[in-house]
């Protein structure tokens, strides 16, 4: 078919003459160059109306907020440079379509045009970069003094949660002591630092309380991606990353916000890190002070488990002949 057409617009240029043929494809596409810009605008901003809705919403956490700004003013200054840029490539292809008298002008260097094209893009990116830095700077940085603790380390494919107990600290751990059946973390039972710790698969924190989280992982590079909260950060084998912040919403104000019943922050690995990747995920409960104190006390330390106390030996029956022998001689 398409060596069909190709022949017969062959046909059709020696019949008319290649010029005369030239011109009015040119007319053509001059015109069909302004129909794909009208109808092509048209759908970005169709497609912008269609997903808005699709999108998290509002960041979840109070440090999110400033990247929720970044992004927009990143998307206000690309869009702008995006649709002045295509008006003037299409206008122009149209514009400057071959006509009869027309010559082509050569212009092949201007020093002024280079320069504003190249600082001008510089000094934005530099502003934004910048202001990335100084966000990166915020959630990085040291936690405050009264922040709750969680370790969250990765493994393949799941994410386990490490909490201090009553004394607020967490116990060392060593990669020799892991053992999967009442150990995956490798606490050392010599710190007692390590016997109230526990371990859970759900992330809870407390709505408007700072959350300081240490992030590791026991194999590969894994990455923490909290995403309604805006945040990331690569878990990597032997070096404590970290990150903190602090949560606005329970998830109980989540799903009226959303209207979602179902609802559920997301833990997810950012990472490809295998082929169970896509199971790398785990739920984070942000609730109130007085839930989060409820589950707290629920939980069983991981020391327990790995120590169960020794069941009490069953109590030796009485020997009734004893007894018989004690009531006759009375």
């Amino acid at each position: 078919m398409i060596f069909q057409i190709a022949k017969a617009s062959e046909y059709v240029s020696i019949l008319k003459g290649e010029k005369k043929s030239r011109e009015q494809s040119n007319r053509i596409n001059g015109f069909l160059m302004i129909v794909f810009l009208v109808l092509g605008l048209i759908a970005v901003w169709w497609c912008h109306d269609l997903l808005d809705d699709k999108m998290l919403g509002e960041s979840a956490s109070v440090q999110g907020e400033g990247v929720d700004q970044l992004i927009k003013v990143t998307f206000i200054i690309t869009m702008a440079v995006f649709v002045v840029t295509q008006i003037l490539l299409f206008w122009f292809s149209f514009k400057y379509q071959e006509k009869e008298g027309r010559k082509a002008f050569y212009f092949p260097h201007n020093n002024k045009l280079e320069v504003i094209w190249t600082v001008v893009p510089a000094i934005a990116l530099t502003i934004l970069v910048a202001f990335g830095i100084r966000h990166w700077m915020r959630i990085t940085s040291e936690a405050p003094k009264d922040a709750m603790v969680v370790e969250v380390i990765g493994k393949q494919f799941n994410w386990m949660m490490r909490y201090p107990g009553k004394d607020g600290q967490l116990g060392r751990r060593h990669f020799k002591q892991i053992n999967e059946s009442n150990n995956p973390l490798g606490q050392d039972w010599a710190d007692k630092l390590n016997h109230d710790d526990f371990i859970s698969s759900e992330l809870h924190v407390v709505v408007g309380k700072d959350v300081k989280l240490i992030i590791g992982s026991r194999d590969v590079v894994h990455d923490v991606g909290l995403p309604h909260f805006r945040l990331k950060m690569d878990a990597v084998p032997g070096i404590p990353t970290t990150l903190w912040f602090t949560p606005k919403f329970t998830t109980a104000e989540m799903r009226k916000r959303t209207g979602n019943p179902d609802f559920v922050y997301e833990l997810a690995c950012d990472q490809m890190c295998g082929k169970g990747h896509y199971s790398m995920k785990a739920n984070i409960v942000v609730e109130t002070q007085e839930e989060y104190d409820a589950w707290l006390a629920s939980q069983p330390t991981q020391y327990s488990q790995a120590h169960p106390a020794p069941e009490a030996a069953p109590a030796k029956p009485a020997d009734s002949t004893k007894a018989v022998a004690v009531a006759a001689a009375h």
